[in-house]
C-alpha cells in the first residue's frame, strides 16, 4: 500500500504500520509505549514509518490500555454435553491458563449454542469492556478468523491427516473412511482435503466421508453405518480422539477386534488415547501449545513482554497400537 493511497483513503491502521515496518503489531505498540526489548534502530524505523503513514495511537486506545481488565475471553460454540465429554478444550484451557496466570490475567469462559449467540456475546463483552481480548475457536469458512491461525504459525494443518493416510496405506489399507467434524468449520475442510488428496495420490478414493457434530451419538452412528457396509472399511480416521474412542468401543461391541479387523486413527493426541487398550494412534496437534501461543499473542497485544508466539512444528502422527496391517 502506498503512502498516498493510505492518506487518500481511510485512516491508516496499526496493522498497516506493522506491515510497512516489517514488524508485528505488538512491536508497534511497544515502540509507542517505550516498552519491550526493541532495538533503537527498530524502534526508530517503526516511529518513522508511522509518521510517514500519518498514524498515531488514538486517545481512546491509550485510555483502554491504561484501564485493562486483565481478563481474556474464550467463547466455545458447543453443546454442553459434547464439551463435557471432549477433553480437547481442557487441554486448550490448560495451555492458555499456563500463560495467563503467572501474569495476573484471568480467563472468562463462555459456552454458546450457535453463531448468533456467539456474535452477540462478542458484541456484549466489547460494549461492557469486560475483557481485553478473546481467544477464537472453530474458525469457519465464512469468517475472517483463519487469518489468526496463520499469525499463530499454524500452517500446514492437513499434514497430520496426510501422514495418517500414508501410514495406513503402508499397512496395506485401501478401504479407508473418514468421520469428520461439522462441514462449516475451516479445519474440517482443510483436513478433509488432506485426507482425500493423500488417497488420490495413491490412486484411491475415500470409502466414505461422514460429517458429525463431534457428539458421542453421531460418532457411534457413523461408525455403525460404516461397519454395516458391504465390504466395510479396513481403517477409519476420526476428526478427534473422543470420537475415535467411541469408534473403538462400537467396533468391539460389534465383535470386531482393533486393529485386527479395523484400524482406528484419532486426532488431538489427548491423554485418554494412551490409556486405552489398544492405545490410540493419533495426530498430535499440540493442543496445550496452541492455547499457550494464542494467550501469548493476546498478551503481546495488551502490551505485555512475551516471547515469540509462533509454533514451529506442524501436526504429526503418533503411531500406537490401534493401527495394524489390513485384514486379508
Amino acid at each position: 500500500m502506498s503512502v498516498s493511497s493510505e492518506r487518500a483513503g481511510r485512516r491508516p491502521t496499526i496493522k498497516a504500520v506493522a506491515a510497512a515496518a516489517g514488524v508485528s503489531t505488538a512491536a508497534v505498540s511497544q515502540a509507542f509505549n517505550n516498552k519491550g526489548r526493541l532495538s533503537e534502530a527498530t524502534r526508530r524505523r517503526i516511529l518513522d514509518t508511522a509518521l510517514e503513514l500519518g498514524w498515531s495511537p488514538s486517545a481512546s486506545a491509550a485510555a483502554l490500555r491504561n484501564a485493562r481488565t486483565r481478563s481474556l475471553a474464550l467463547v466455545v460454540r458447543r453443546p454442553t454435553d459434547v464439551l463435557g465429554s471432549d477433553p480437547h478444550f481442557s487441554e486448550l484451557i490448560t495451555g492458555i491458563e499456563g500463560e495467563l496466570a503467572p501474569r495476573g490475567y484471568g480467563l472468562l469462559l463462555h459456552l454458546v449454542s450457535g453463531h448468533r449467540e456467539e456474535n452477540a456475546l462478542y458484541e456484549r463483552l466489547a460494549a461492557e469492556g469486560r475483557v481485553d481480548g478473546a481467544v477464537l475457536t472453530d474458525a469457519r469458512d465464512d469468517d475472517a478468523r483463519p487469518a489468526l491461525l496463520a499469525r499463530l504459525g499454524l500452517r500446514d494443518q492437513g499434514a497430520g491427516i496426510a501422514e495418517a493416510v500414508t501410514h495406513l496405506l503402508s499397512l496395506g489399507h485401501r478401504r479407508v473412511a473418514y468421520v469428520s467434524g461439522p462441514p462449516e468449520l475451516q479445519h474440517t475442510r482443510v483436513r478433509r482435503a488432506a485426507f482425500e488428496g493423500a488417497l488420490r495420490e495413491a490412486g484411491l478414493r475415500p470409502f466414505a466421508v461422514l460429517p458429525t457434530d463431534f457428539s458421542e451419538r453421531r460418532a457411534v452412528g457413523a461408525t455403525e453405518a460404516l461397519l454395516d457396509s458391504a465390504d466395510r472399511p479396513t481403517a477409519i480416521v476420526y476428526a478427534n480422539d473422543s470420537m475415535a474412542v467411541c469408534g473403538i468401543g462400537t467396533a468391539q461391541r460389534a465383535g470386531l477386534a482393533v486393529p485386527r479387523d479395523v484400524s482406528v486413527v484419532g486426532y488431538d493426541n489427548l491423554p485418554l488415547g494412551s490409556w486405552l487398550h489398544p492405545r490410540l494412534t493419533t495426530v498430535d496437534q499440540q493442543v496445550q501449545r496452541v492455547g499457550a501461543a494464542a494467550a501469548r499473542m493476546l498478551l503481546a497485544l495488551c502490551g505485555e513482554e512475551v516471547e515469540d508466539t509462533a509454533l514451529a512444528e506442524r501436526p504429526r502422527l503418533v503411531v500406537r497400537e490401534s493401527t495394524g496391517p489390513a485384514p486379508a
